[in-house]
């Protein structure tokens, strides 16, 4: 068999296991985020934001993705909410497969919203779909402003684009109006949120586009 064969195979296992989490979402009518960056972006930093401003309100839990450590899914934990990790010991990537295994490792309940924190990377998570409502990219101002356009396909995949550590904005070069157009250029429908975990800027307006999506989510 090819190396063909093989990823398409691969990619087709994981498309049947991403339609039966999106199911079992869809009947539990929960909100499925797939964040995904590169390391050291500041998503779990961000998580922990959004679950000081939301976990009153809303059920919350995660599932971390990493290569090795528990790290990012301790954190969480320690803010009050339901955390798994998964190690993929190499792997660059959660696959559909992954997250359904662990979610059937015992009883999270309907949680309103499901945070997939993603294997630090900017190119093979976006292949692998989760069975996610949609996916968010995550850019810090620390990385440049040219990524969008190096790493086109997330960015036009993904429904909010957020641009975090604002707060280091005096201190790097970074033009945020290059990152909007590059945007823009590859997705007409992204949002882009510019955030700083550390300030509180803009994370309430992340939370409240979160809140908007779930409780559409509730209607149907």
């Amino acid at each position: 068999m090819s190396q063909i064969e093989v990823n398409r195979r691969l990619l087709s296992e994981n498309d049947q296991a991403a339609q039966f989490l999106r199911d079992k979402f869809r009947r539990s009518g929960t909100l499925v985020v797939n964040l995904i960056s590169s390391p050291g972006s500041g998503k779990t930093t961000l998580l922990e934001a959004t679950v000081a401003r939301m976990a009153g309100d809303y059920r919350l839990a995660a599932i971390e993705g990493d290569i090795a450590t528990e790290r990012d899914a301790e954190r969480l934990r320690r803010q009050g909410i339901p955390a798994r990790q998964i190690v993929t010991g190499g792997a660059c990537h959660l696959d559909a497969r992954q997250v359904k295994a662990e979610l059937e490792k015992g009883d999270w309940g309907d949680p309103d919203i499901l945070f997939i924190e993603n294997v630090g990377n900017l190119v093979c998570p976006t292949s692998y779909d989760l069975g996610e409502d949609f996916k968010v990219v995550v850019l810090s101002v620390t990385e440049g402003d040219d990524k969008p356009f190096k790493y086109p396909g997330i960015f036009a995949r993904a429904w909010i684009s957020v641009i975090s550590k604002i707060d280091l904005l005096p201190y790097v070069e970074f033009d945020v109006d290059a990152v909007r157009a590059q945007v823009r250029a590859l997705s007409s429908e992204a949002r882009l949120l510019l955030t700083s975990a550390r300030t509180g800027e803009g994370v309430d307006e992340w939370c409240a586009l979160l809140s908007e999506r779930v409780k559409e989510k509730k209607r149907r």
